[in-house]
């Protein structure tokens, strides 16, 4: 018999993300308590403005297939929300509405990359990039970002890194797994960078309403010359927890958003309908929730920075925006980070990810998401803490 599985598939890891939840599920089900921190989920109800928005939408009866872009309406509220909030001047004809961020992303790499084409992505990163350039036939090539440099990017390495195949890179801001932020100094760089060296950037800033004290999220795109080089990938999902509604965009010159629409069409069609009216209400009328929503992660964040570097062996950098920290565990005397995480979750049922899901550079971290209640985090860390005994010994 044939082997009719494409050998593609021989580099593409199932997520350890899901498998770890899988795992947590399994002994929810023998009547466990589990504190999850492992999954990229805001814990918050999606804001009601928009549930109502959704339910008004299907008893008006928008719940036919839309324009395989999107709906004008919410084409335009993206644009307007694009110029008065990321000083991008994008037009409606430049917004792709998509089924979630992951869409835009295998739809982007579908756009650009041909078999053996190398594109540039951050180690550690959200291993989807990964995987999706497997599935392209591409090869991944990973840049560093080190705690020891504040988790920026190092150009002098990068430079290396470039070869002829290189098609684009990259860049995740705030960080998924790390929670950092490039800084405007590093993106102004990257944008004399990528435009020596002919290279487009992906840019990734799903997480970009999620930033912490005086941090200010700023667009690549946004740089002289670098909109005709950059595609931006931005959604609903972490910013208005709307994870299950699969509502994302793209925004890039028009001539990419006419390739990319064909192959969105071939993968999804559109967006769901009524879906996409609830995201033009997201846009305008939700603000104050999102505020709300940051607050409560920013406390979570203070009480966690300050209780994990009280643990000795333990440190963590501060984290700049998203919802996650990346505990460095370096000092606990050199356990690995799965064995670490295995260890947390069978018997002391709190579920983190292991950094080495993110890449090599994750070794020695684990990532700890907080979105999660600041009680179960309170107990989660106070767990984590008498974990840390056992491999002190």
């Amino acid at each position: 018999m044939k082997e009719f599985i494409s050998k593609k598939f021989d580099k593409v890891s199932p997520s350890g993300i899901r498998q770890v939840n899988e795992k947590t599920i399994q002994m929810e089900r023998e009547g466990k308590k589990v504190y999850h921190f492992e999954i990229g989920r805001p814990d918050f109800e999606t804001p009601q403005v928009i549930k109502d928005a959704t339910i008004e939408s299907i008893k008006r009866g928008d719940v036919f297939y839309t324009s395989n872009y999107g709906i004008m309406s919410l084409r335009e509220a993206v644009a307007e929300k694009l110029r008065t909030e990321n000083n991008l001047d994008y037009n409606a004809k430049e917004i792709l509405i998509t089924a979630g961020a992951s869409e835009s992303i295998f739809d982007t790499y579908q756009l650009i990359l041909e078999p053996g084409d190398e594109i540039l992505l951050p180690n550690p990163c959200w291993p989807n990039y990964v995987n999706t350039a497997h599935i392209m036939r591409a090869e991944p090539v990973r840049y560093s970002l080190d705690s020891e440099k504040d988790f920026q990017i190092d150009f002098e390495e990068l430079e290396g890194l470039v070869t002829e195949k290189t098609k684009a890179m990259v860049i995740i801001t705030p960080s998924n797994p790390i929670g950092s932020m490039l800084t405007k100094e590093t993106l102004e760089k990257l944008a004399d960078f990528a435009k020596r060296k002919d290279i487009l950037i992906i840019a990734d800033e799903i997480y970009e309403k999620i930033t912490f004290g005086n941090k200010e999220h700023i667009s690549i795109a946004s740089i002289d010359g670098m909109k005709e080089r950059t595609i931006t990938i931005n959604g609903f999902s972490k910013t208005f927890s709307m994870t299950g509604f699969r509502l994302a965009y793209i925004a890039a010159p028009e001539n990419f958003i006419k390739t990319l629409n064909i192959v969105h069409q071939q993968n999804t069609s559109c967006a769901t309908s009524f879906v996409q009216y609830a995201g033009i209400t997201a846009l305008k009328e939700a603000h104050e929730d999102v505020e709300k929503m940051v607050e409560e992660y920013k406390r979570r964040r203070d009480y966690i920075v300050e209780k994990v570097n009280s643990i000795e062996g333990l440190s963590l950098n501060v984290p700049d925006g998203a919802f996650y920290a990346f505990i460095d565990i370096r000092g606990l005397g050199g356990v690995h980070s799965d064995e670490f995480c295995k260890y947390l979750l069978d018997e002391y049922c709190v579920a983190t990810v292991a950094g080495t899901e993110f890449g090599t550079k994750g070794e020695g971290f684990i990532r700890f998401s907080y979105a999660s209640s600041y009680e179960d985090i309170v107990e989660g860390l106070e767990r984590l803490e008498q974990a840390c005994d056992h491999f002190r010994k």
